[in-house]
């Protein structure tokens, strides 16, 4: 399914963010992820927040390359040509990015993969359903003998929400009711198979979401994006519980009970050491794991998680931090950065598109906001030193779990900086000859 982590690093045929370099032995679906652009239908995507970005850059070095011509040339200020020759091609970049935002995207990034080769680019979205399907079911078909691993990233229920002919306008709740039916069919057939070959009983399957509804998704005034109930905020918004409270199902007949409910704090960076513990190994033990294995919990050996602290980030700036106070049970969270709403009221980032994580998008709160999660899950109504005898108590043990958390933490390259985001000829994923980038793999194989 959807990757969602590229693929290259310094060439086009290094393969550096391939899952194939990262411990799985097969893999078949898109290396990056889903967006309007793939359609072709609906408003740009990537285009709305980065088209602006793109064609500010290009303005200013255009700018600097021009000024740093002059004065080369009438000897005001002395420069090598190299500098400006770099700084030239630099805009260059931007310029073919932000031109490329209008059109290119289709064809150059929305693109399925079979293990290192390309198989459709652009990619089919009609017909990526069953193609996800079909080989997920093969995929457990060829393995059923042995012990095997099956992560399944659905496509679904990701804007645009492609919906095959067969679920459109079964549902109530119009296009996204529509893709969530589907959805539900595609986990439902994956289920069957695994019945179907007697894997029921010794095969530990794991549902759950990446994040919470995206509230800023529209398309007129029909909500694209899902719901998230009494929970505040949504998709990419930090700390809020709208973009982070989602439900874990988990089936395991021979082991677990059916029927059982866990009301206790648990994160998806716990299925790494789940998965690690069910296959009889041992996690590193020279770093600090933000996961914990489930099992303890899920067999009832354990009541409580065995997460104390968990700290939310929007990108790499800490926004809230969640306190499991183990002795009363009680679930403090603490929000040292909040999204700036547009319109105010609103819920959500409508203006922007998605909520910025720092600068003039995002309020500072000092001392930071408390809500008491076990009392109000909604965080309608901070709390202060004058509503909250625990105030002061409370601020000082999250505060003092931030500084041990720090320690842990050792600085890696800035993933979302305008380099790393910027379009790269060189690195880019071709089929053909580049830039005609064009290819299905029924062509492939004749």
């Amino acid at each position: 399914g959807k990757w969602h982590m590229g693929v290259n690093c310094k060439t086009r045929q290094d393969h550096c963010h391939h899952p194939l370099n990262h411990g799985f032995d097969y893999f078949y679906g898109m290396p990056f992820t889903l967006v309007n652009e793939c359609q072709g239908t609906d408003d740009p995507e990537l285009a709305k927040s980065l088209q602006d970005t793109y064609w500010f850059y290009s303005q200013m070095i255009i700018f600097a390359v021009f000024t740093l011509v002059i004065g080369k040339l009438s000897n005001l200020f002395p420069v090598k040509w190299k500098i400006i020759i770099c700084l030239a091609i630099c805009g260059l970049l931007h310029f073919i990015s932000w031109f490329s935002s209008y059109g290119f995207t289709k064809y150059w990034n929305c693109i399925l993969m079979r293990n290192y080769d390309i198989t459709e680019q652009p990619m089919n979205l009609q017909k990526a359903t069953s193609n996800m399907l079909k080989e997920a079911i093969a995929f457990i078909e060829r393995n059923k003998h042995r012990p095997f691993l099956l992560f399944v990233s659905l496509l679904h229920v990701h804007t645009p929400l492609i919906t095959t002919e067969k679920f459109q306008g079964r549902s109530r709740h119009g296009m996204y009711g529509d893709n969530v039916e589907e959805m539900d069919w595609m986990v439902g057939n994956l289920l069957d198979v695994i019945d179907k070959e007697d894997l029921k009983n010794n095969t530990f399957i794991y549902f759950a979401s990446d994040h919470g509804g995206f509230l800023e998704a529209h398309r007129g005034n029909s909500q694209l994006g899902g719901w998230n109930g009494i929970y505040k905020g949504g998709k990419g918004m930090g700390g809020w519980e709208g973009g982070i409270r989602v439900p874990g199902i988990v089936r395991w007949p021979a082991v677990l009970p059916a029927g059982t409910v866990i009301d206790e704090p648990t994160s998806l960076m716990d299925i790494y050491p789940t998965v690690v513990q069910l296959a009889g190994g041992t996690v590193p033990q020279d770093r600090v794991m933000d996961g914990h294995t489930l099992l303890p919990l899920l067999r009832g050996t354990e009541q409580h998680s065995r997460h104390e602290f968990l700290f939310h980030y929007c990108g790499v700036f800490l926004h809230a931090v969640r306190w499991h106070q183990k002795d009363s049970g009680i679930i403090w969270k603490a929000h040292y950065a909040t999204p700036v709403f547009q319109p105010e009221a609103s819920g959500a980032c409508f203006r922007s598109g998605i909520c910025p994580c720092f600068g003039d998008g995002v309020t500072q709160h000092d001392p930071p906001l408390l809500f008491n999660l076990s009392q109000d899950p909604s965080e309608a109504n901070p709390l202060s030193a004058d509503s909250e005898p625990l105030f002061g108590t409370v601020m000082r043990r999250i505060r003092r779990a931030v500084e041990e958390h720090h320690k842990t933490l050792t600085p890696v390259p800035q993933q979302l900086s305008p380099y790393n985001n910027i379009w790269k000829p060189w690195l880019q994923p071709c089929c053909g000859t580049f830039p005609f980038c064009w290819c299905h793999e029924e062509n492939n194989k004749e």
